[in-house]
């Protein structure tokens, strides 16, 4: 999630209005546009830095001999506290807005104006956002939505369900999670009144002392579905693997892209979990005893601190955007209570090309337009034996419930 894309926004508006009777008089200006990036090259003797772009594809951004370069610290919206820097003091990694005239292929952009967050910034400014979410943020459910309010279900430490009431603080950053997507990037101006029952939320703020109510300062919302189907065929290079939904009984696209998750249970975890589900008890050899063990103490434990450069609170597996509540504010108890989520997450990363035609998987998912193509939050692998209903060969999702996590993640 790049909240620096949207500073850097706030900043063009600061920077517009106040220079709005120049461009009346010089309509030239009028042409020049603004472009965000992540500097890959600086080329001191050329004056000119190459960007990565948001949007994908590279910039060339040509630094004319009246531009003006200011750094700024992540969370500042007022320009005039911008420090004047010079091209020296712009880095490989910082992010950067350029704005000027474009050349005519949009290859290039004659830059006036450079607005710089350096990289050490931003990973300061995550990690105290990280920490902030991980000691105010809440996860869970939503039980009950009102247009002023909304009840969720939280976990506590001692892994016990109990309800929670949220209700947002004055000014009070509300947002809901666009369709195939769980980067805060994309996500939407949003009101209390568009949650509902069944939606998954994560918010931060105050909690009352019984902490049965919280007091949000920010809040985010999505809409998610769960299916398993068979795998059909794998296209590895597209990212994307096609699969025979077992539900519908008709087959679907699942496209994986950087934020999503892809991972198999180790043959004990998913003998354990298909126990649970199913009401029996672990086998004779402990093998439920076994993968309790290996899923909430043993693997990697992979968290959900992976950030990408300018990520912001709560939003993909970036994140500041990637799991919602991924081991944060709801306490999941993996390590005492091996809940469904941090067996997953702990169990081995793996990718498509791992996959084989015939293997079942399950998939979290938001919402999204299309029926039958979605973009995977996670995509879950050696789960025969929890879809397979006893005693037949028969294969449904039925009630198994991933935890769905991953929806954004400081």
């Amino acid at each position: 999630m790049k909240h620096v894309t949207g500073l850097f926004a706030a900043y063009l508006t600061f920077a517009l209005c106040g220079a709005s009777a120049q461009q009346a008089s010089a309509p030239a200006r009028a042409a020049a546009v603004s472009k965000v990036g992540v500097v890959t090259k600086i080329d001191a003797d050329a004056h000119q830095i190459v960007l990565k772009m948001d949007a994908g594809g590279e910039l060339t951004v040509d630094l004319q001999g009246n531009a003006s370069f200011r750094r700024v610290a992540p969370g500042e919206t007022d320009l005039t506290k911008a420090a004047a820097i010079a091209l020296a003091d712009v880095s490989v990694g910082d992010r950067v807005l350029a704005r000027g005239r474009p050349s005519d292929d949009q290859k290039s952009v004659a830059a006036t104006l450079v607005v710089v967050m350096s990289q050490s910034d931003i990973a300061k400014k995550q990690a105290a956002e990280r920490a902030d979410w991980d000691r105010r943020g809440v996860t869970g459910l939503v039980t009950a939505a009102s247009p002023d309010r909304i009840t969720i279900t939280v976990r506590g430490a001692d892994g016990v369900a109990k309800p929670m009431i949220i209700v947002a603080a004055e000014n009070a950053i509300v947002r809901r999670y666009a369709p195939d997507s769980v980067k805060f990037v994309d996500a939407k101006k949003s009101s209390l009144a568009e949650i509902k029952a069944g939606d998954q939320v994560r918010a931060r703020g105050t909690k009352s002392d019984d902490g049965g109510k919280l007091t949000a300062d920010e809040i985010v919302s999505g809409s998610f579905r769960m299916l398993a189907g068979l795998v059909l065929s794998i296209d590895a290079q597209e990212n994307q693997v096609r699969i025979n939904n077992l539900e519908t009984k008709k087959p679907m696209v699942v496209k994986v892209n950087p934020d999503s998750s892809v991972h198999k249970l180790p043959p004990p975890v998913a003998q354990m979990l298909a126990a649970r589900l199913h009401g029996g008890q672990p086998g004779a050899d402990g093998a439920g005893r076994a993968g309790a063990g290996e899923g909430a103490g043993g693997g990697r434990g992979q968290g959900a601190s992976e950030q990408n450069a300018g990520a912001s609170p709560a939003g993909g597996r970036d994140s500041a955007g990637g799991g919602m509540g991924r081991g944060t504010g709801g306490g999941r108890g993996g390590g005492r209570g091996g809940d469904v989520q941090s067996l997953i997450e702990r169990a081995p990363s793996i990718t498509l090309a791992d996959l084989k035609n015939g293997d079942a998987i399950i998939v979290s998912s938001t919402v999204g337009a299309s029926a039958d193509q979605v973009t995977a939050i996670t995509v879950l692998a050696g789960v025969e034996p929890i879809l397979t209903k006893p005693g037949t060969r028969e294969m449904s999702l039925g009630q198994w419930n991933m935890d769905v996590g991953d929806m954004g993640q400081p």
